[in-house]
């Protein structure tokens, strides 16, 4: 009696077989690896997060160092959206056209929409000083092509940051400077071709104030 007692407290409650002896050590030789995988996922995690503290600290230390005056050195293909901003700052303020234009060039399809709006706004200002420059002088046409571009920026930059009010003001002083007005339809030709629209520009004076 006493043996079938114990065989039916060895039965599983639903009827089932007992469960088979040995699972419990193959549970224990996995502990160790998955320890160990843990254990290197935590340390990735922890050096990946260390070294986004040690760029973020060396992207506002540039920062605050380009803000100042000083003419840091960056990684055009590297440096993070902000430093791109802040580079093309320094060197716009400048009136460094040429050297700005392939950090404008590199936010173009990297930069965050702001700094990217904040880098177009200005570079279509010192276009602007820059066509104020050339009609002071009488040359019109260099003039009239620098306002152009500088209208192109200024919208692009207003598509990416529709509220920014100082470039709504200051595409409204480019479009009278230099007015982009189609001129009327010529007659169609022989073959029922009708000739290219072409805009034209004139310069009607200069409005008050300047980017």
């Amino acid at each position: 009696m006493a043996r079938n007692a114990r065989n039916q407290d060895s039965l599983d409650p639903f009827g089932a077989a007992p469960a088979e002896e040995g699972w419990m050590p193959a549970a224990g030789a996995l502990r160790g690896p998955l320890l160990w995988i843990l254990f290197a996922a935590s340390l990735c995690a922890l050096v990946y997060t260390g070294w986004l503290w040690l760029s973020g600290r060396a992207a506002n230390a540039d920062i605050e160092a380009l803000t100042a005056g000083q003419n840091v050195e960056i990684d055009l293909t590297e440096a993070p959206s902000r430093v791109l901003a802040a580079k093309g700052y320094y060197l716009l303020t400048r009136d460094r056209m040429i050297d700005a234009q392939p950090i404008l060039d590199q936010a173009s399809f990297r930069a965050d929409d702001g700094d990217r709006a904040d880098l177009l706004f200005n570079m279509a200002n010192t276009r602007m000083r820059a066509a104020y420059d050339f009609i002071d002088r009488g040359t019109f046409a260099k003039a009239i092509s620098l306002v152009n571009l500088a209208k192109d920026e200024y919208r692009l930059a207003l598509r990416l940051q529709p509220e920014a009010w100082d470039a709504k003001f200051n595409l409204a002083v480019a479009m009278r400077l230099v007015r982009d007005l189609p001129q009327a339809q010529a007659p169609a030709d022989d073959e029922g071709k009708k000739p290219e629209t072409r805009l034209w520009m004139e310069l009607p004076g200069v409005p008050k104030g300047a980017p």
